[in-house]
């Protein structure tokens, strides 16, 4: 694996490691409201279900992290980049455009930089 694609894979961990804390912690705070862009009320309705997602991000950046430190490193790579680019155009379809730009632009970028010798 490449210098340039384990930097994109290590960025889009720590992307998904903040999306995780946002949406595990922070949701029905400040922080998550504003961005989230969410009023008290709405956040604090939609607090577990946004737990559970934020749960799922951090094991999408569990393996985009693990695919770092194994010698079969690429293949997991591969793998997880698949689900965030997936789940980010279909976020992008049904919530929030931004999604597309934060979420699976990023996860792209980092598929093409793995295919690069």
């Amino acid at each position: 694996m490449n210098t340039a694609a384990r930097i994109a894979i290590g960025v889009v961990a720590l992307l998904h490691v903040y999306f995780m804390i946002m949406e595990m912690f922070l949701w029905t705070k400040p922080a998550g409201l504003k961005a989230f862009g969410l009023t008290a009320e709405r956040a604090e309705s939609s607090k577990v279900l946004a737990a559970n997602q934020g749960l799922y991000n951090g094991f999408i950046a569990a393996g985009l992290i693990w695919s770092l430190m194994w010698h079969e490193g690429p293949h997991v790579a591969l793998f997880f980049l698949t689900f965030v680019i997936i789940a980010g155009i279909y976020g992008g379809v049904t919530a929030s455009r931004k999604i597309l730009i934060f979420q699976a632009l990023p996860a792209v970028v980092a598929l093409v930089l793995l295919h690069i010798p």
